[in-house]
């Protein structure tokens, strides 16, 4: 799939770049797994490992991972790289797409 087609697959859409092999990626799985059982009616979550996905992480620019990039209506509102509280990461999306 097309990084363009996977940012517009949604109104809102939370893309997480991550490795499986990250010790901070690791600690935000679960997080992540929140934030997209709260916000399923709102928000699509896509996650895409970096070693998989080398060309889209260049493509968006991603240089530390996990990097959170939240699309509205394909325009990116956000963008937040690294280890955060489940608080943290919904507030900076509310924050984004209120």
């Amino acid at each position: 799939m097309e990084y363009n087609d996977l940012i517009n697959s949604a109104p809102v859409v939370l893309v997480e770049f991550y490795a499986s092999w990250c010790p901070h990626c690791q600690k935000m799985m679960p997080i992540v797994e929140d934030i997209k059982a709260l916000l399923a009616d709102n928000l699509k979550v896509v996650q895409l490992d970096i070693d998989e996905n080398q060309e889209l992480a260049d493509n968006a620019n991603v240089k530390s991972i996990p990097t959170f990039l939240l699309y509205d209506g394909g325009k990116l509102v956000m963008r937040e790289s690294g280890e955060m509280t489940a608080e943290t990461l919904l507030r900076k999306i509310q924050e984004a797409v209120s």
